[in-house]
């Protein structure tokens, strides 16, 4: 499954290629699924392989490249045609998922692009060819979890299974050298780096703000769509009465650091520290790692800058994984645009960042944020440096900074979390259809209107339920009755609005409106 770690293609002699048709990501292993639920509801309104398309892609190359290779986007363009040409001129419903909501966004752009760099479709494509996206789940804006996934092969599961069995991930047990090999294995994937948050510090927030701010997980209600602005934060004076915790400080080395009042942090730049080399041995060749070229001067530095934003772990990636980042930096942004009329915007490498790009001229067309809510999410994380060993990765969340004696602390297991599906921060679905998108702003010229639909969890009430049919959780959303029943509403002729328009549970509103994001 590695890709070639300098081209982001294939290795040589390999070929790995995704399955195509309905059966491609209907299940993701036998009892486990993911668009079967949503497959044979709609086969039960009358659709079927002839106006039902599953767009298959590579999920581990970066967007530009399924095209390069595969040619892909040319393909989704091609079937969206067809359907619509045998449709009757009925445009098309698009449902993407996790990290398909960033792939269609890129498709949104090249699809209009001039060739030989864009599909040549021309400036009202997806006038003429989309009613509306569904997006589900959607990281429009990243997620905090790439930035630990990259840096250390570890996120809150992880951690949390390596404080419960101390030892078993980290040894070099039966000489598998596991979170290395996936290390090895998800840098030379460029799409992770798709994920990797954007917007910096006017979205995620410094080393003393973040939009969260105050966030207490407690029992929410539904915000109708006549309140949902006027919505008071539900925390109320309990919510300043509790110790706030630095949501925007993604990586904090120790909980001293992470609790501490900036003005206390003393940090010294990584950026100019000298590298070195750890020489490992000769078992450690299958394993290799960039952190092997940082040396312990370098490691050292890293943990000695105490404490990284949104707007610094880019330099920390960069610094930690050149090869990575080099890569990535071709293929992907993650500012803000200031004048959106600069050419530059017109390369590829923009056409996934929502604060990079305008939305296409569709006025007629209609975006949906469908996403779940109610399950603790990854927002910040407590890092510490691992024991030496000749195979390692040398930074591993402290799963013993924790705040389980207060009951309505965000902090457990070395892991910040708030609102969200598990995976996706409510920031990162929402805020786009909640703010970033509404009306006619710069980033949506013609003004597509755009509705966010929240789904609070309920877990399975008993095992005949499986994943549950309540679920908000990021892939058991997929089988949610309520979510389907949405779906299946517009694809078959309603409105945002007659879905009721937003439906929201959580305070995305409010956090949306204290970014400060010139519109």
């Amino acid at each position: 499954m590695s890709l070639d770690n300098e081209t982001g293609l294939d290795p040589p002699g390999i070929r790995v290629r995704p399955v195509t048709g309905l059966v491609a990501a209907d299940y993701f292993a036998p009892g486990y699924f993911v668009w079967a639920v949503l497959i044979a509801n709609l086969a039960r309104i009358g659709y079927e392989e002839k106006n039902m398309y599953m767009a298959a892609y590579d999920w581990r190359i970066s967007f530009q490249n399924t095209e390069v290779r595969d040619q892909t986007l040319s393909q989704i363009k091609s079937k969206i045609e067809l359907m619509v040409a045998t449709g009757g001129g009925k445009k098309a419903v698009i449902v993407p998922h996790s990290m398909g909501v960033l792939y269609f966004l890129h498709f949104m752009k090249w699809v209009e692009a001039p060739a030989p760099m864009g599909g040549g479709g021309g400036p009202d494509w997806c006038s003429k060819h989309i009613k509306a996206v569904m997006n589900i789940g959607g990281p429009f804006l990243g997620v905090p979890k790439a930035v630990a996934g990259l840096f250390s092969a570890e996120a809150k599961d992880v951690a949390a299974a390596r404080a419960i069995a101390p030892g078993f991930l980290d040894n070099d047990m039966f000489r598998r050298q596991t979170l290395q090999h996936v290390m090895k294995m998800s840098r030379t994937w460029d799409s992770t780096m798709s994920m990797i948050p954007k917007g910096g510090e006017t979205i995620w927030g410094d080393l003393d703000w973040s939009p969260e701010e105050g966030h207490v997980p407690i029992k929410r209600r539904q915000i109708n769509n006549g309140t949902k602005l006027a919505r008071q934060d539900e925390t109320g004076s309990l919510g300043s009465q509790l110790k706030s915790a630095y949501f925007g400080r993604i990586i904090s080395f120790g909980k001293d650091v992470a609790e501490a009042k900036s003005s206390e942090i003393g940090r010294t730049d990584f950026r100019d520290a000298i590298k070195g080399r750890n020489f490992a041995n000769n078992t450690c060749r299958d394993v290799w790692t960039e952190y092997h070229d940082m040396g312990i001067e370098g490691i050292r530095a890293v943990a000695e800058h105490k404490v990284y934003t949104a707007g610094s772990v880019l330099d920390l990636l960069q610094f930690v994984a050149p090869k990575m980042m080099a890569r990535g930096s071709a293929h992907f942004s993650y500012g803000i645009a200031e004048n959106l009329d600069d050419p530059k915007y017109k390369h590829y490498k923009y056409w996934s960042n929502p604060l990079e790009t305008r939305l296409p001229n569709a006025p007629g067309m209609e975006i949906f944020s469908m996403y779940g809510v109610g399950i603790p999410t990854e927002r910040a994380y407590v890092y510490e440096l691992s024991s030496s060993a000749e195979c390692y990765i040398p930074f591993q969340i402290d799963t013993s900074a924790d705040s389980r004696e207060d009951e309505e602390s965000c902090l457990k297991d070395g892991v910040y979390t708030v609102e969200g599906d598990e995976t996706v921060p409510a920031l990162s679905a929402g805020f786009m259809c909640a703010k970033g998108w509404r009306g006619k702003t710069r980033f949506n010229p013609s003004g597509i209107r755009t509705y966010i639909r929240e789904y609070d969890h309920s877990p399975p009430a008993n095992l005949l339920e499986g994943r549950g049919t309540q679920s908000g959780a990021h892939v058991d959303i997929m089988g949610n009755f309520a979510l389907i029943e949405d779906i299946l509403r517009v694809a078959t002729g309603a409105t945002g609005e007659d879905l009721g328009g937003d439906q929201v549970y959580s305070d995305i509103f409010k956090w949306s409106e204290k970014i400060n994001l010139h519109l």
